[in-house]
């Protein structure tokens, strides 16, 4: 599945996919399912929107990712 099928950007949709799920997503993961080649980029964004975001290493010894909840603003 291309992410041109996709009806959303690719922030919206990684969010969607893995916010509060406990799904994790690597690069050759994202890029393989869904056509993101710079996950390490749109997980930036994702971190500067205010979400958590999650890194740990999988099985194969890549960074996988994973959003949890969104941040409380701190006053």
């Amino acid at each position: 599945m291309a992410f041109a099928t996709i009806k959303s950007t690719q922030k919206q949709f990684l969010v969607n996919h893995l916010r509060g799920t406990g799904r994790e997503l690597s690069a050759a993961q994202a890029e393989t399912l869904y056509g993101i080649k710079n996950i390490r980029a749109r997980m930036t964004e994702i971190r500067q929107a205010g979400f958590k975001v999650r890194t740990r290493k999988n099985t194969e010894g890549r960074i996988a990712y994973a959003v949890s909840r969104r941040m409380v603003s701190q006053a």
